[in-house]
């Protein structure tokens, strides 16, 4: 029986946390670093723990919260990440060790008397390798799971005519966006990414919400604390921005839209497939393996946005899921 211990995070532990998630495990992206989490450290009750085997071999860490719902208390996959579930060595990715993990895990929430565990597990596209056998020791122990779907392009099946691999409501569109003569480049000054954002703001509201970041912390991420992961394009009618995007670089292994974002009142010159099209070109120029599109679910995937989903299905895209994981003790 392999034994592991627990130790709760502390900020003197963010060099190695940060070395293991990018270096050591099998399914850990800049967004369980504590360089990203700690962007907004303040807004949460942090409870990320480290499991070590020995005094000092890190089998797996935990980036997450505490969450307090009426008189219970929830272990949750951190707020502030799109991925939050367990992060695992790649040394340890086995059936004995990934075991150990759920045993020391469950054992710690019963001890700290969480009612509930939510885990959101990294996805497939995002790992160096599947994610199945966690899967599996998961369901074994009783957890229920929600799927959000999302879309990505694998260019590794992808046509090397972009505009081949779309629809040809998709490919029509794009035809009319070009014959509009807009432009694409990247956005590199502050003035040009507060256009973007002001653009993303003006498109929320449609939906009475406000992007997840403030225009600070985006620029902050574009400045320093992401400099190397962070990037913005924007579409041009002449000199006017009409859609724009910030995208999260994972390596050279995805290339994700985070924002997307178009103005509403230049929607005839077709400037979202415009920027689809430019982007997907730009990613694979660059050699990333896939193009991730993100979600197009909420409410823990019960609620499928079809309009925006069959938007995205018309570029060429093929289908994930992002795998959220809840058990009550």
């Amino acid at each position: 029986m392999i034994e592991l211990k627990v130790k709760e995070y502390q900020n003197s532990d963010k060099e190695k946390w940060d070395a293991f998630v990018m270096k050591h495990s099998i399914n850990g992206t800049f967004l369980q670093t504590k360089n990203f989490l700690d962007y907004h450290k303040d807004r949460f009750q942090d409870a990320s723990i480290i499991l070590y085997k020995g005094d000092n071999t890190i089998v797996a860490v935990i980036p997450a919260c505490t969450i307090v719902e009426g008189d219970r208390k929830i272990f949750s996959a951190h707020s502030g990440s799109t991925f939050g579930g367990i992060v695992i060595a790649e040394n340890f990715y086995n059936i004995g060790h990934v075991e150990a993990i759920m045993d020391t895990l469950e054992n710690y929430c019963k001890q700290q008397q969480y009612y509930e565990a939510r885990l959101k597990c990294t996805s497939d596209i995002f790992s160096k390798q599947n994610n199945n056998l966690l899967y599996y020791f998961l369901f074994q122990r009783g957890y229920t799971s929600y799927d959000e779907l999302s879309c990505y392009i694998d260019f590794a099946s992808y046509q090397e005519d972009i505009a081949a691999n779309f629809t040809s409501s998709r490919r029509r569109d794009y035809k009319y966006a070009i014959k509009n003569k807009l432009t694409f480049r990247k956005l590199a000054s502050r003035e040009e990414i507060g256009c973007f954002y002001q653009l993303l703001c003006d498109n929320l509201k449609k939906f009475d919400a406000k992007p997840v970041h403030s225009l600070e912390e985006i620029l902050e991420f574009h400045e320093e604390r992401l400099k190397e992961l962070v990037e913005f394009y924007g579409v041009y009618n002449k000199e006017q921005m009409i859609a724009a995007s910030m995208v999260f670089l994972f390596g050279r292994q995805v290339f994700h839209t985070q924002y997307l974002a178009a103005d509403q009142d230049c929607l005839k010159l077709f400037p979202m497939n415009y920027l689809d099209a430019e982007l997907i070109r730009t990613a694979r120029a660059h050699g990333f393996r896939y193009f991730s599109f993100g979600t197009s679910t909420q409410a823990q995937g019960t609620i499928l946005n079809k309009h925006l989903a069959e938007f995205k299905e018309g570029f060429g895209t093929q289908y994930g899921l992002n795998k959220i994981y809840i058990k009550k003790f």
